[in-house]
């Protein structure tokens, strides 16, 4: 359980081992430290090298004693596991600085709009979770009967509670004739806004719009869903969801 957990924090499983065999003895010898961990001694050098760069670990060096044949040992000594919170705070401070240029040079790399095909019920899924990672706010077009079936409702209930969790505000527009009556109406502390289509216009499918991409969703029946990454399909997208949402009903 605690390799499988370390292994997450992105040791692998070789230093996962290595680590908690010192961790487990307090301080001992590179050569205990392998022997618990499975792993060679040549091993144990070049793991015990990569720890003490995370500052998991620290060498001491134990001098002779005198006695003949005696050169001396280096002990490892196990350091405070807290040292594996500063480690992943460091690791978010690079990533919030060096994510943004990233995905800066991404965008003006993007030639073409980049389009992603899903098939299936995990594949509609992977597209609706995949629009919590856009910046918000966010704009759709739902049909919520069908979004119930695929990718089903504790899926649904799990995207709804992670926009909410990261504080994407999310305008919606819904097919009546494929709606459930009394739910998911405007809510402040949902950050929704609702409402409903003219009866005249029926969607099964459903369409996220944000900033540069547009994600849709079939129905069960064609069962896939795609993304596309274009700047202007968003804008143009935007647009028609303006047009529509002036002419909708509102869901207080």
């Amino acid at each position: 359980m605690l390799e499988d957990l370390l292994q997450k924090l992105g040791l692998n499983a070789k230093e996962s081992r290595f680590y908690l065999a010192v961790l487990g003895r307090g301080r001992c010898s590179i050569a205990d430290a392998a022997r618990r961990a499975g792993v060679s001694r040549t091993s144990g050098y070049d793991i015990l090298r990569r720890l003490e760069q995370s500052a998991l670990v620290t060498t001491v060096e134990i001098g002779p004693s005198g006695k003949p044949g005696d050169r001396g040992r280096v002990d490892i000594v196990a350091n405070d596991p807290m040292h594996l919170v500063r480690n992943v705070d460091q690791q978010r401070r690079v990533l919030d600085e060096l994510v943004p240029q990233l995905r800066a040079m991404y965008a003006s790399t993007a030639l073409r709009p980049r389009v992603k095909y899903f098939e299936g019920s995990v594949g509609i899924r992977q597209a609706l979770f995949d629009t919590l990672e856009w910046p918000g706010p966010l704009s759709g077009i739902f049909s919520m009967g069908d979004l119930l079936t695929v990718p089903g409702t504790d899926s649904l209930s799990e995207y709804i509670d992670e926009r909410i969790r990261r504080g994407i505000a999310l305008r919606v527009i819904r097919s009546a004739d494929h709606d459930t009556p009394g739910q998911w109406r405007s809510a402040r502390e949902d950050l929704r806004l609702a409402r409903h289509s003219p009866s005249s216009y029926s969607f099964t499918m459903t369409t996220i719009i944000g900033a540069s991409a547009v994600a849709v969703m079939s129905s069960k029946q064609e069962n896939f869903a795609m993304t596309i990454e274009s700047a202007e399909y968003a804008e143009q997208q935007q647009n028609l969801f303006e047009a529509l949402w002036e002419v909708s009903s509102p869901l207080e």
